[in-house]
């Protein structure tokens, strides 16, 4: 199990369109990945999970990877954050 911690930077928090681009970078992963955010974790590879917590700007987030792929899913997530200015 791999995790890491973000911290939301992007002003409107993590709305449909950066959900839906979190979702499209997971979904090719063998690993289950979930997302947990004020005591509640969703699968990430479920948008309208993601869109239920209602993340905001200043949100910290921590994704949990477990699988045969959970490393390179990771990379592919904070590469995604990262470019996307949604998170630091």
């Amino acid at each position: 199990m791999v995790e890491k911690t973000f911290t939301i930077t992007e002003a409107s928090g993590i709305h449909a369109r950066p959900a839906t681009l979190l979702v499209q970078t997971v979904s090719s992963f063998n690993s289950e990945i979930n997302l947990e955010y004020n005591g509640k974790s969703v699968n990430l590879k479920s948008i309208m999970g993601v869109m239920s917590l209602g993340i905001a700007q200043g949100a910290e987030i921590k994704i949990v990877a477990s699988g045969s792929d959970e490393n390179e899913a990771i990379a592919a997530i904070t590469e995604t954050i990262t470019k996307q200015g949604l998170g630091e």
